[in-house]
C-alpha cells in the first residue's frame, strides 16, 4: 500500500483546491460569456450585404436588422418551435415585415450528414438575400452554417470558412465539448466542399 507523508497529503489537498478554483473560474467565465451572447445579439456580418449571423433575435431586433441591413430572409437553425413564445414572435415579426422565414433543424451536439449539409447549402444559396441565420447563442450551429456558406457558396478558402467556428463568436473548438460535432462535421465535409481534408 502506498504511504503518503503528511506534507505530501497537504500539498495534494492544496493542489486539488487550486484545480477546483481554476475549474470554477473557467466555468464562471464560460457561463458568463454564453449568457452575454444570449442577452446581446452576437451579431456579425459573414459577407456584408449578403449573409449575417446572430443569436436568437427578438422581434425588435429583427425589425432593427431589417431596417439597417435590409434582411430579406431569416434562417432559423433551431427548427419549428410552434407554441414557444420566442418562435411565435419571430414568425409574426417576419410576416409583418415581409421577411421570408425558413426553419432548418440542427443540433449543436449532432453531426450533419452530407445530405443535410447539402440541403442547408441549397436553402442558403436560393434564399433571397441578405440572409440572417441564427440559432440560440449564434455560436455553434450558426458557426457551421456560416462556414458552409463561405466554403460552398462564396468559395472562400478553408481558413476563412473555419474561422466562423471560433471563440470570437462563442464557439469552443475543443474536442471534449458537445458542440465539437460542428467541427467534426466540417472536417468530414471538406472533400465534398472541395477543400483539402486537414
Amino acid at each position: 500500500m502506498l504511504k503518503i507523508s503528511p506534507t505530501s497529503a497537504r500539498r495534494l489537498r492544496r493542489a486539488g483546491r487550486g484545480a477546483l478554483i481554476a475549474l470554477g473560474a473557467f466555468v464562471a467565465i464560460a457561463g458568463g460569456f454564453y449568457a452575454h451572447m444570449l442577452w446581446t445579439t452576437n451579431f456579425h456580418p459573414v459577407i456584408a450585404g449578403e449573409l449575417y449571423r446572430s443569436s436568437q433575435p427578438s422581434a425588435a431586433t429583427i425589425a432593427a436588422f431589417q431596417k439597417q441591413y435590409g434582411i430579406k430572409t431569416i434562417i432559423n437553425l433551431r427548427g419549428d418551435n410552434s407554441g414557444r413564445h420566442w418562435y411565435d414572435k419571430e414568425i409574426a415579426e417576419a410576416k409583418e415585415l415581409n421577411i421570408n422565414h425558413i426553419d432548418f433543424r440542427m443540433s449543436s451536439n449532432r453531426e450533419l450528414t452530407q445530405e443535410q449539409a447539402a440541403q442547408l447549402v441549397e436553402i442558403m444559396r436560393d434564399a433571397p438575400k441578405p440572409i440572417l441565420i441564427h440559432c440560440q447563442a449564434g455560436a455553434d450551429r450558426t458557426g457551421l452554417a456560416s462556414a458552409l456558406y463561405l466554403a460552398a457558396i462564396a468559395k472562400a478558402n478553408e481558413t476563412t470558412a473555419e474561422n466562423q467556428m471560433s471563440i470570437y463568436y462563442g464557439h469552443l473548438p475543443l474536442s471534449f465539448t458537445r458542440a465539437y460535432a460542428m467541427d467534426r462535421t466540417f472536417e468530414k465535409l471538406e472533400p465534398w466542399l472541395g477543400l483539402s481534408a486537414s
